[in-house]
């Protein structure tokens, strides 16, 4: 009877431990890399090609002008000067930094689900409306 007692305690204390890293790890939104993800809504957005356009979304991620004033809000909010302009979205570097932005705030929980959704339907995205982006995205995700 003591020892699972003794068990009990000890799994108990390895859950806390677990949920407790995961918890950590969710935080640390900076350490988490979203290049594989990225490199997969590239292709599927724009084949890489920075200067693709579709109406008013532009460059490797297909950036539109609400975005990028979703994401300057964010930077005011954080207590940030710094500011992206519509010429940034054909920028890849700058786009990569605008989705890691975004997601930071929408996604702190870094879902990569999440991401490829809302990338698609942005944040009150419908699964069902999403559903073959993410399949489609999730085809050339490689997290080697």
């Amino acid at each position: 009877m003591r020892f699972l007692k003794e068990l009990r305690v000890l799994v108990l204390f390895s859950m806390m431990a677990f949920t407790a890293i995961s918890m950590n790890a969710a935080n640390e939104n900076d350490e988490f890399d979203w290049s594989p993800v990225v490199d997969a809504i590239i292709h599927v957005e724009s084949r890489g090609n920075a200067s693709a356009r579709n109406g008013q979304y532009v460059g490797v991620l297909q950036i539109s002008p609400v975005l990028v004033k979703a994401v300057n809000q964010v930077l005011k909010a954080k207590g940030s000067s710094k500011r992206y302009s519509l010429k940034d979205r054909y920028s890849e570097r700058k786009s990569r930094e605008m989705f890691e932005i975004f997601m930071s705030y929408y996604n702190p929980s870094n879902s990569v689900e999440k991401a490829i959704r809302m990338w698609k339907g942005g944040t009150g995205y419908s699964v069902r409306a999403t559903q073959r982006y993410y399949r489609t995205v999730m085809k050339y995700v490689d997290f080697d």
